[in-house]
């Protein structure tokens, strides 16, 4: 599989202002990311998540460091590298007074999509986003959830393989981001690389195939999600359900440093009669894993957001 990002090193220093000294927002963070994977960025607010993908296309540049993206040099090949690649900023970037079919004919315009492509492709996407019906509505006038959808369409005009979102489900309604999650899923079976940030960490669990956490601008852990949970369980953990004569259920968690069977046996001789509904092994989540890397609580991150679309209720 090839590495369409191979960042080296990357580092971002703001000079110092009147009241503060300089800012090291990034500092010399490496990765890659694999050709047609989903590649979660996460971090709690001020980590450097954006400040990365700002450096990665091109809208700040590196203070050390370099990066290949789609094997082009970020530093001196930036003008291609920009014409492959489709960007979803956290604040939408299209026009309010032009239609949804007309936001997607001037992105296409943007990077050079011939003429003769524009109709066909720009309806296929409505399409594809659910969009058809909006065709001719005013963006200012569509649903949050549609403005989202819409403006990742619009960074797919050109046919990209690779796409940075920022922060896609921030403030949307639950169904609105279960369906763009669906959207983002499906980019990955269309071979689109996506590089994803996002602060609701059960969105990242279910579609990243890679996540990279970020702390005070230095990478801190980097694999799977599965590698990642089965590093951060230090004891295995065993939920047993109870159920008293009366029908009331009662859970008990259980953790065993050695023999499962032993504490699993403890723990029925002190049931006092109770039946046994079920025993299941638990998991740490990719939040276990955030929470144990950065001691950040996940909840205040949210409440910093202000946002509601990828949080545990969405499902998708």
């Amino acid at each position: 599989m090839n590495d369409i990002i191979q960042a080296n090193g990357l580092t971002k220093i703001y000079p110092a202002g009147k009241n503060h000294s300089p800012l090291r927002a990034v500092d010399g963070v490496d990765f890659t990311v694999r050709q047609g994977e989903v590649f979660g960025f996460l971090g709690p607010n001020g980590a450097g998540k954006t400040t990365t993908i700002r450096m990665l296309t091109g809208l700040t540049r590196p203070t050390i460091g370099s990066a290949r993206i789609l094997d082009f040099d970020l530093l001196s090949d930036l003008t291609r590298i920009k014409k492959h690649i489709g960007v979803v900023p956290e604040a939408s970037n299209l026009y309010d007074e032009l239609t949804a079919f007309d936001n997607l004919v001037f992105s296409m315009q943007l990077y050079g999509v011939p003429r003769r492509e524009w109709k066909v492709r720009a309806e296929e996407l409505l399409f594809r986003f659910r969009l058809s019906e909006k065709r001719d509505t005013p963006f200012a006038k569509l649903s949050r959830g549609m403005k989202r959808a819409l403006t990742i369409a619009a960074a797919l005009s050109h046919h990209p393989p690779l796409v940075f979102l920022d922060e896609p489900t921030t403030g949307l309604d639950v169904m609105s981001a279960r369906s763009l999650r669906q959207m983002i899923a499906a980019l990955r079976e269309q071979d689109v690389t996506v590089f994803l940030t996002t602060h609701y960490l059960e969105e990242a669990e279910r579609l990243c195939d890679r996540v990279a956490i970020i702390v005070k601008g230095r990478v801190v852990a980097l694999d799977t999600v599965d590698r990642l949970k089965s590093n951060a369980q230090q004891k295995t953990v065993i939920e047993v359900t109870l159920a008293n004569p009366e029908g009331q259920q009662e859970k008990k968690r259980i953790e065993c440093d050695n023999g499962v069977e032993a504490e699993i046996q403890h723990a029925l001789a002190d049931a006092n009669g109770q039946r046994v509904l079920a025993v299941n092994t638990l998991r740490p989540s990719l939040e276990d894993v955030f929470i144990q890397l950065t001691g950040l609580n996940t909840e205040v991150m949210l409440v910093e957001k202000g946002g509601k679309g990828g949080g545990g209720n969405a499902g998708g």
